[in-house]
């Protein structure tokens, strides 16, 4: 099979740190440890495992920063190189290990990236905490080899699919899964809703734990998937209350407007003057950028994750309010703390997704997702504006990188 191969060393990261500034040939080209190479075909390892033919897969903000070589160092080690990359995985399911029921042959499903102790190999009363609870997400095994055997050899270590040496991503041809992480796709979903599955969980995860209250106000920053998926996810669990989004460009404020923003802004004056709006004074100190003071959003989500868009969220917290980290922020420099504590704010990071309560039962994510993308009518799918072929992985990547320039917001490889 063909894939979109990740090789990693400390030359490429110190070229990607330098010129790679310069071009985009070093993040993409013969220098970069990225190219599309032929492949072995992946062979599922077990009787509970699944291969795919992916149909799509998207390109992510971690994809990019991986390949910048942006991304924190901390989490080297829960990761495994060559890989595949591509974690937003749509496919037809194409074998089965007879342990597998919930899907066959032929029909379309999703993958949950995340890599459980299930997936490892363990059994369930040596799963960790996280995997107990469900949250595999935060898998305390993330870093050890698992007892499943590839090729006779352990399961490497590894988060996530599409970091993973031994279980290839969706910007190849073919994938495997453990049954616990592939769920069929409702007949009612187009492919390009289908496969916003992944960034849609985050999203989802993300609000299902940080519910706003009848009286709340909320803060969306962001115009990526993530950001996109927040407001709609706020509004398909049912708040009802003021949803201001900042974004960037016209064709994200019309669709964040579409998926139930009460108002779309951008930074600057307009966000200054809707944060004035809710009831907040501004003061100027001797040194230093305006502060605030009353009003404020009682829930802020930050989907950037970027220095700038944490010293808003936390500025524009309302006291005793919450701020939810779903962008991956790495080192931050510089960044003012003052108001984390002089307004009691609470600051909670979200990651990936995984078991939930919802209606009255206990669901993975991606099945609530699917419920509420056929239950509602909401245009999820306007978030994919550009396909490629796999054969022209690198104009996707370079139009996911310049997204203000191509006007991107969701990048599908299709192999």
């Amino acid at each position: 099979m063909r894939g979109v191969t990740f090789r990693v060393s400390l030359p490429r990261y110190a070229i990607a740190r330098s010129v790679g500034r310069l071009s985009s040939y070093f993040l993409t080209g013969g220098l970069s440890g990225l190219g599309l190479e032929d492949l072995e075909p992946p062979v599922i390892p077990g009787p509970d495992w699944v291969k795919l033919d992916v149909i799509a897969c998207g390109i992510c903000g971690s994809d990019l920063s991986a390949l910048r070589y942006t991304a924190s160092p901390a989490l080297e080690p829960f990761a495994s190189f060559p890989a595949v990359l591509g974690h937003e995985i749509l496919g037809h399911v194409s074998e089965i290990g007879p342990g597998v029921t919930h899907v066959k042959p032929g029909q379309r499903a999703v993958v949950d990236p995340m890599i459980s102790c299930t997936t490892r190999g363990f059994p369930s009363e040596e799963c960790c905490p996280s995997c107990s609870e469900g949250l595999h997400a935060t898998c305390a095994r993330a870093g050890e080899d698992g007892v499943t055997k590839m090729a006779g050899q352990p399961l490497s270590p590894g988060l996530a699919i599409g970091y993973h040496r031994d279980l290839p991503g969706g910007w190849g041809e073919q994938v495997i899964a453990h049954r616990s992480q592939v769920f069929p796709v409702p007949d009612d979903l187009s492919d390009n809703a289908a496969v916003l599955s992944e960034p849609l969980s985050v999203a989802l995860h993300a609000v299902l734990r940080n519910l706003p209250g009848e009286n709340a106000s909320v803060f969306v920053i962001g115009s990526g998937a993530i950001a996109l998926g927040t407001v709609w996810a706020l509004r398909a669990t049912g708040f009802e209350g003021p949803l201001v989004a900042q974004v960037r460009r016209p064709p994200e404020s019309d669709l964040a407007l579409a998926l139930g923003a009460t108002e779309v802004i951008s930074s600057g004056p307009e966000a200054r003057q809707s944060l004035i709006e809710t009831g907040a004074s501004a003061y100027l100190p001797p040194v230093g950028p305006e502060v605030y003071a009353g009003g404020g959003f009682s829930l802020v989500f930050d989907c950037v994750g970027s220095p700038e868009s944490l010293d808003q969220a936390l500025r524009y917290a309302a006291p005793r309010g919450r701020v939810v980290l779903e962008g991956c922020a790495s080192h931050v420099r510089d960044l003012d703390l003052t108001f984390l504590w002089a307004r009691e704010l609470e600051v909670r990071g979200s990651v990936g997704y995984g078991r939930e309560e919802w209606n009255g039962s206990n669901r993975h994510t991606f099945e609530v997702v699917h419920e509420l993308l056929v239950d509602g009518n909401a245009p999820v799918e306007r978030m994919v504006t550009h396909v490629f072929p796999l054969s022209e992985y690198r104009d996707a990547l370079r139009a996911a990188s310049a997204h203000a320039k191509s006007g991107a917001i969701r990048v599908v490889l299709r192999p």
